[in-house]
């Protein structure tokens, strides 16, 4: 093999060993990662923002697919100083929907009102702020979390009341306790069955957060 031939072989190895290296030092393309790569009127995904809802949501009431109403409670302003104002409009739909004591929903955020018309919206709701008796989970799905304390006591109330007068009847004052007591449990035990609907009422605050970049139309 001639000095040249061997030459151009060490070359070409030395080429392959390279190659690799080179690759993985390349910049990653643009938008080839979530958030990154936008354009400075685009909001970035992760951002959290309030909206108040323009419907009244009762998981007895609802059904999948059910459409819905809110409004922006805040501004969303993107790096540029492009904003989509306070009380814009936006569109949702129910995704889906259960009845019962733990009753919970899974709201679907689908375009938002700019300025130069109607944009896709993906966001999912992480609080309900000022709402004790709901929570959310990492999927965005609201669920009850805890039983009407004022409506259970009312029941129990009610249930003592007559379960008094019955005891009274049959045993006078011990058959009066006795159906105090029992009434009572009964009646805080119907109420907090009857208790099995979850409601979210208009002007309900909902916190989201973008899953992806919201683009806001330059003027």
């Amino acid at each position: 093999m001639s000095k040249r031939s061997l030459a151009s072989l060490l070359l070409f190895f030395l080429t392959l060993a390279t190659l690799p290296a080179f690759t993985q030092s390349q910049p990653p393309q643009l938008g080839s990662r979530p958030g990154q790569g936008y354009g400075s009127n685009y909001i970035p995904d992760g951002t959290r923002f309030v909206v108040l809802l323009d419907n009244k949501l009762e998981t007895s009431k609802l059904k999948d697919g059910k459409q819905f109403k809110a409004r922006l409670g805040e501004d969303l302003v993107a790096p540029n100083g492009e904003t989509i104002p306070r009380g814009n409009k936006i569109k949702g739909h129910v995704s889906s929907v259960e009845s019962g004591l733990h009753g919970r929903m899974l709201l679907a955020f689908d375009s938002i009102e700019t300025r130069h018309g109607w944009m896709p919206l993906a966001a999912t709701v992480v609080s309900l702020p000022g709402e004790h008796s709901v929570k959310t989970n990492n999927e965005g799905e609201i669920e009850k979390s805890t039983v009407d304390k004022r409506r259970t006591g009312e029941g129990a109330i009610a249930g003592a009341a007559v379960g008094a007068g019955t005891g009274a009847l049959a045993g006078g004052v011990h058959g009066a306790l006795i159906g105090a007591g029992a009434g009572a449990a009964v009646g805080g035990a119907a109420a907090i069955l009857t208790d099995r609907n979850m409601i979210l009422n208009k002007g309900q605050q909902v916190e989201l957060a973008l899953d992806r970049p919201l683009e806001i139309p330059s003027r």
